[in-house]
């Protein structure tokens, strides 16, 4: 089953924030920015600004009636820069303009006098500077110190990723309407329609009652909506508050890529030790997380760095330190996965350089280690119906990983300059909000006396597909056909103290929020259908709109069990809260069980590099994955494939750079994704029998973990450069671009 929004998004008929008509009187917003990584803020001299034509009032600190401070996790960021400025893009004020263009000519002719300060860029600067967000924190299991003892091999190194630029197709965009009684209504392309309403509350100060957040669709997140989306919101609804007209701000692409956070740059050193026949003895690892200049949502996702620092294999003994390091540059905040691929390949490097020092091969060592039932993560989470062995094991058998390494090996001996490599990437990702508050949803269902269904939940569907699952749960909860339901749009004012749609965790907790509030009504109605056909209830099912007693049809139609029901004044409206059950975490002691289930999957993948030029392709990527008992396979393969391609631009070219504090790669002929004529041969295989009795209709959350294959290209690229240069060790610094493939080619030549 495909979306329910396919056929308008072909027919080009999907609406978003930027395709709405524009309401009578409206204005528009720019934002005035910091040109300086760190200063001190004198004065902003917005004179020049209010002379301009068309330019109805520029907004600063001073007009805002309630706090100012945007911060979620930790509040510690200003929605306008009062005395000092961070980074490169951080808002000063916002300018209020009768079009687009003159918004943007205001925001330019404004005069800031900024003093600079000393600004901190890296991340292990910024740890030895003290700058941390919070505490660091330690995972350990184990006996680390006495391990090493025990390891016939010990291996050390240091690993490094940088951040990505999401890229979603629509930029940050809101549009605020002033209602009568002080009301605010907000449209906001945002993942966390809750948190757009707290905080615009908490700015203008007014009780989240009067705020209400409405969202239809995204045109992508890919977790760069979450909370980035909050300050463009808050700052069109304080304008349309203190104009008193309607008011749009949307970002173009070049201001998004300046003024929006990206995934966090890591660095880390590693310590790896083994037993002669590659068996992990020991692990510890120190994860320098770049958050930039204000927490955003850094604490959690390094949490989740934490919770994966071992990936898919078991790990006697670890011991596993991470910071949150404060600098100059943007805030970085939420991307697929979540701080789980940077510290993901870090232990894929980790065994890599032992693969490199010991003579093995990758795969072998990796096989050796995968995690088996009852196995226990540095976090005292033992695994519990482990499938990282299943679906190792089947990708090898499926896609002959033996012979695929043979016949690499023997292309690459009788070819001088073309050299091709492979990598195994096995996948385990933990599903849910590490922070246990979140893992809450609610749902709202309506049948109306037609037999018409509609479905509201605080899902989001950002492209993601979310609304054919819980479209799919519905009907199945009801037993009617899917084409009766209506998914409506996601709004505060229906569904209250909404969870992000993040952590992929949307289907999970929405739809089950939903089969909750379906069945209710059901249940219902099959108590209608008893009495009237005067059959025992539990005899009694719904399915395909047509009552069945027995598995047999009775003759009765929904529409007419439906319209009964209502004469006899049965409430056809549930409502339904769902809280995913039996998950804790103790950050004292570092132990617990943070998620629901794991994800588990491997995917092999070929390459071919040009070793003269230092170029590559990725010729095919084929996987086995976990995704339980799918909700919309169509849905599934795309988002299969989708985060896998991904996460091969974050390993090979998407290279996101900064020069003291400028990003150097805010535009479409800097910054590089992957194309449809780069994309590999992909083949996508789901697990048979792989039943997830922890989510909905036995499903699994498909989002984050495919994203994670793309980690193995780098190794499958490192191991083509090697061919060709045997003599050099492996660098563990990506994206490994072909400029960083020239240089570990001929660089010291």
């Amino acid at each position: 089953m495909s979306s329910p929004d396919l056929e308008a998004h072909v027919r080009g008929t999907s609406r978003y924030i930027d395709d709405m008509a524009d309401p009578a009187g409206m204005l528009h917003a720019a934002a005035v920015t910091s040109p300086s990584p760190h200063a001190e803020l004198r004065a902003i001299d917005a004179a020049p600004a209010r002379a301009l034509p068309g330019v109805v009032a520029v907004l600063t600190a001073a007009d805002i009636p309630g706090l100012n401070q945007i911060g979620g996790i930790i509040q510690d960021e200003e929605l306008f820069a009062t005395s000092t400025v961070h980074f490169i893009g951080q808002p000063v004020a916002v300018v209020v303009a009768e079009t687009f263009h003159q918004a943007r000519l205001g925001a330019r002719a404004c005069v800031l006098d900024l003093e600079e300060l000393t600004a901190i860029f890296d991340a292990r600067e910024a740890a030895a500077a003290g700058e941390l967000i919070t505490a660091s924190r330690t995972l350990d299991t184990g006996d680390v110190d006495a391990a090493w003892a025990d390891c016939d091999v010990v291996v050390e190194g240091r690993a490094d990723t940088a951040g990505q630029e999401h890229l979603y197709l629509e930029t940050q965009a809101a549009l605020a309407i002033p209602e009568e009684g002080g009301r605010i209504k907000v449209w906001s392309s945002t993942q966390a329609p809750t948190a757009v309403q707290r905080i615009t509350a908490r700015v203008l100060g007014l009780p989240m009652n009067l705020v209400e957040v409405e969202v239809t669709r995204l045109g992508g997140a890919f977790g760069g909506k979450e909370d980035q989306a909050t300050p463009w919101a808050v700052m069109a609804a304080l304008a349309a508050q203190r104009t008193g007209r309607p008011v749009r701000l949307t970002l173009n692409r070049h201001e998004d890529m300046v003024c929006t956070g990206k995934r966090h740059p890591y660095s880390s050193d590693f310590k790896l030790g083994l037993k002669n026949d590659g068996a992990i003895v020991a692990y510890e690892v120190h994860l320098w997380q770049n958050a930039g200049a204000a927490a955003d949502l850094s604490p959690a996702i390094l949490e989740r760095s934490l919770f994966h620092a071992t990936g898919a294999y078991f790990v006697p003994n670890a011991r596993i330190h991470a910071a949150s390091c404060r600098t100059n540059l943007i805030p970085f905040t939420a991307f697929r996965g979540f701080g789980a691929p940077q510290a993901m390949f870090v232990m894929e490097a980790a065994i890599d350089r032992a693969a490199e020092v010991m003579g093995l091969s990758r795969s072998e060592i990796q096989a050796k280690n995968l995690l088996s039932e009852g196995d226990e993560f540095p976090y005292g989470m033992r695994v519990k119906r482990s499938r990282a062995r299943r679906s190792f094991n089947e990708a090898a058998g499926r896609f002959d990983l033996a012979a695929v390494e043979n016949e690499i090996a023997e292309h690459n001996a009788t070819h001088a300059v073309v050299k091709r490599g492979a990598a195994a990437m096995p996948v385990c990702f933990g599903i849910s909000f590490t922070n246990a508050v979140l893992n809450q949803a609610g749902a709202l269902v309506h049948v109306y006396t037609d037999g018409s269904v509609n479905v509201s939940t605080g899902a989001i569907e950002m492209g993601q597909g979310v609304n054919a699952k819980i479209l799919a749960v519905a009907s199945a909860a009801l037993g009617v056909p899917r084409e009766r339901i209506r998914i409506e749009n996601t709004t505060t004012r229906t569904i209250a103290n909404t969870s992000p749609t993040a952590a992929s965790s949307g289907a999970d907790l929405n739809g089950s929020a939903a089969g909750l509030a379906c069945r209710a009504i059901a249940d219902r109605l099959r108590s209608v259908a008893a009495e009237r056909l005067d059959t025992p209830f539990d005899r009694l099912s719904i399915a395909d709109g047509v009552v069945l007693a027995d598995g047999e049809p009775t003759g009765l139609e929904w529409n007419e069990l439906v319209w009964n029901a209502y004469t006899k004044r049965v409430n056809l409206s549930a409502h339904a809260h769902y809280a995913t059950p039996g998950i804790w975490y103790d950050k004292e002691t570092e132990q617990g069980e943070p998620f629901a289930y794991h994800v588990f999957g491997t995917a092999i993948l070929e390459v071919t590099v040009d070793c003269l030029r230092g170029t590559s392709t990725v010729d095919r990527v084929r996987m086995v994955h976990d995704g339980g008992r799918s909700l919309a396979p169509a849905v599934d393969l795309g988002q299969l494939e989708g985060g896998l391609v991904q996460g091969l631009g974050w390993m090979t070219m998407e290279e996101l750079v900064f020069h003291q504090g400028r990003n150097l790669s805010d535009t479409l002929s800097t910054y590089k994704i992957p194309d449809l004529l780069g994309t590999p041969v992909i083949e996508g295989h789901f697990l048979d029998d792989a039943d997830n009795p922890k989510a909905v209709m036995q499903s699994k959350a498909i989002g984050e973990p495919p994203f994670m294959y793309g980690i193995g290209v780098y190794f499958a690229l490192l191991d083509a450069l090697r061919a060709f240069r045997p003599d050099r060790k492996g660098v563990y610094d990506a994206p490994l671009t072909p400029e960083k493939a020239l240089m570990f080619l001929h660089g010291d030549r």
